[in-house]
């Protein structure tokens, strides 16, 4: 009689190696030209240039933490405008959950960096060690001359690409020309070394061997993208009543699959589509791209593995037609998030051409809140921030209003007049004396609202200032003491 066996299943499975075989369609197509773009944007774009004027970055797109500003192409982006940072974030959330409500986990499939880097991994590695048979056969054979010496091509690649990869990313946070001289030349500041030795390592590691192990167990989204789909959903799937049961072609009572497993072979998460959705799928198309070639060899109509939804298998079976694509994509689901991910564009692009180029802050200096002078007229200090946006020197004067019209004598600590120089891309920093003559404002309230005005009086040419047009206010109090 055998002993039961007591131990507890384990609940991570060893990893088995994968070797995706090399497979040509549509998607595998689609795929490749996603990739170079992606590739493309991410290496080449620190080394645009865009001019700005003498005082500004000319990299077009910047991450100047040094001087907390955000640079991409015409656009300025400070610390105090973060909201245009978030709500990129809040449309990218809202991306996500668009595709993925239509169409599965295409981010996955086409986009992800992860997905995209291991992608740029294995081709290399189809390069040095030959499709996916010549692989497995390396991979099992005893370590000798033949199997170091493509390892070692292939590793030396692989930290290459890691190395350009973790380059290109600290590009983005310096002027990338000096950057990489003073990294030749070892005058480079150790975080970016640092950084990109860390960069590399995880890419090298994540890309090269890790690959589907990071999506199945270190990603959070498969588990969470079954919030986003429904019955309406587009995703790969496979059509057992079509393909069942298997066999070879041409024998009475087999369906269209005949058990080539060749839909298994391209695939890079190593799984079966044939056995249902599994959380390991990222939707990749390239098993639909393996089995339409099949199906060509054999004489059998495409589309055995395709795009399919839950609603289509329900008709299909029922001897009825699919839904259209549009039927399925544009839904009230989909409808909701565009409406939101658009509004939320709309939003920010308006906000970006309206806000203004001066930013102005005051506070009103508490101790004491208000002085009394001798003529009877009640003096508030204020302390004042004003920052010029402008990509020069500009100009700037001061006024004080309120709704009932009072009229107030302004003045600057140190300064002759209330005409400010601020430098371009700085803060000027001033104390500012409002002063309300006797018998007004200060004298009739102990608190009273008070609005400050900022005019830009233009650039500055030297001595010369050329009139602007922009003016802000910034609302304010001004202490006083009622008779």
């Amino acid at each position: 009689m055998s002993t039961p066996d007591t131990n507890p299943p384990s609940l991570y499975v060893a990893r088995e190696p994968i070797f995706p075989k090399r497979v040509k369609g549509n998607f595998r197509t689609l795929k490749w030209w996603l990739m170079a773009a992606m590739l493309g944007v991410y290496y080449i774009t620190p080394w645009l240039r865009w001019d700005r004027g003498p005082a500004l970055p000319d990299q077009a797109v910047l991450l100047d933490l040094a001087n907390r500003r955000f640079f991409f192409f015409m656009i300025e982006i400070w610390p105090q405008e973060f909201y245009f940072v978030a709500g990129l974030l809040i449309m990218a959330g809202l991306g996500l959950f668009l595709f993925t409500s239509a169409a599965g986990r295409v981010w996955c499939g086409y986009a992800c960096p992860q997905t995209v880097w291991t992608d740029l991994y294995i081709l290399v590695e189809r390069w040095v060690e030959g499709d996916r048979n010549a692989r497995i056969r390396l991979f099992r054979q005893k370590w000798d001359a033949e199997k170091i010496r493509k390892s070692a091509i292939k590793w030396t690649l692989w930290l290459l690409i890691g190395l350009a990869t973790g380059g290109a990313w600290i590009f983005y946070f310096t002027d990338a020309p000096t950057l990489a001289r003073d990294l030749v030349t070892g005058n480079a500041h150790p975080i970016a070394y640092t950084t990109m030795f860390i960069l590399t390592a995880t890419t090298f590691a994540f890309g090269g061997f890790a690959r589907e192990q990071i999506c199945i167990y270190a990603c959070p989204w498969p588990r969470i993208q079954a919030a986003m789909m429904d019955e309406d959903t587009l995703t790969i799937g496979y059509r057992e009543w079509r393909g069942e049961p298997r066999g070879k072609p041409g024998v009475a009572g087999n369906g269209d699959c005949i058990d080539c497993m060749a839909c298994v072979n391209v695939c890079p998460m190593g799984i079966d589509i044939r056995n249902g959705q599994q959380l390991a799928c990222i939707t990749c198309g390239l098993c639909i791209d393996a089995c339409d070639e099949m199906m060509d060899k054999v004489g059998k109509p495409r589309g055995l593995i395709s795009y399919l939804a839950l609603t289509d298998e329900t008709r299909e079976r029922a001897g009825q037609p699919p839904k259209s694509v549009w039927k399925h994509v544009f839904r009230a689901r989909t409808v909701l998030y565009t409406a939101l991910w658009a509004s939320v564009g709309v939003g920010l692009v308006v906000a970006l051409f309206l806000r203004s180029p001066i930013d102005v802050n005051i506070t009103p200096v508490r101790n004491p809140e208000f002085v009394v002078l001798s003529d009877g007229s009640i003096r508030n200090s204020y302390d004042l921030r004003l920052r010029n946006k402008y990509g020069q020197d500009h100009w700037f004067a001061f006024s004080a209003t309120t709704d009932r019209g009072e009229t107030f004598v302004l003045s600057l600590e140190g300064e002759d007049s209330l005409k400010v120089r601020v430098p371009a891309n700085e803060t000027s920093t001033q104390r500012l004396f409002i002063t309300a003559p006797a018998g007004t404002i200060g004298a009739t309230a102990d608190r009273s609202e008070i609005r400050l005005w900022v005019q830009d009086l233009g650039a500055v040419d030297g001595t010369a200032a050329v009139p602007g047009r922009d003016r802000v206010h910034k609302d304010t109090v001004f202490n006083g003491k009622a008779n």
